[in-house]
């Protein structure tokens, strides 16, 4: 006899009938290529048009949501690391972790801490610096289009 019941894969036997999208609902559906390597084939520039529609639906998530979205998480993840370094490693090796001398330790992230100041302090001085160069550079094109004399509208308007 034949295992007639619904099963999902990873989650075994289920009462609940299992969900399959719809053609309108998945980007890479069969349906929609075939739909596709039909409309080339009836008329290129009808396949060139449907393949544009699936690469640019909201469904393929390309687009600025989609870099958002991972520059997000990267930033997520970055922070969750900087704080496991700052607490004290991760416990496997990696990070600072304790030397057994607590008179290093302290010399250590003192001077690390001075680092990171210093560098933050780089950054800043680096900012105002090419800030001061625009702005240079603007006033040195406004005084530049200021001097330069309007021409004359010898012109009789048209009308």
């Amino acid at each position: 006899m034949a295992y007639t019941a619904e099963a999902n894969r990873w989650r075994g036997p289920s009462d609940e009938p299992s969900y399959r999208p719809r053609m309108i609902e998945s980007p890479w559906h069969p349906g929609w290529i075939a739909v596709t390597i039909l409309g080339f084939i009836i008329w290129w520039p009808i396949g060139l048009a449907l393949l544009f529609f699936t690469l640019g639906s909201r469904k393929m998530m390309c687009g600025p949501a989609r870099w958002q979205n991972k520059m997000e998480r990267m930033q997520y993840k970055m922070d969750r690391m900087r704080d496991r370094v700052e607490r004290g490693g991760f416990g496997w090796g990696f990070g600072p972790s304790s030397s057994g001398n607590r008179a290093f330790d302290e010399y250590r992230t003192e001077t690390l801490n001075r680092l990171e100041e210093e560098q933050r302090e780089f950054k800043e001085f680096l900012s105002r610096l090419r800030h001061a160069k625009d702005k240079e550079e603007f006033d040195q094109f406004m005084a530049q289009h200021r001097n330069r004399p309007t021409p004359p509208n010898d012109q009789p308007q048209q009308g």
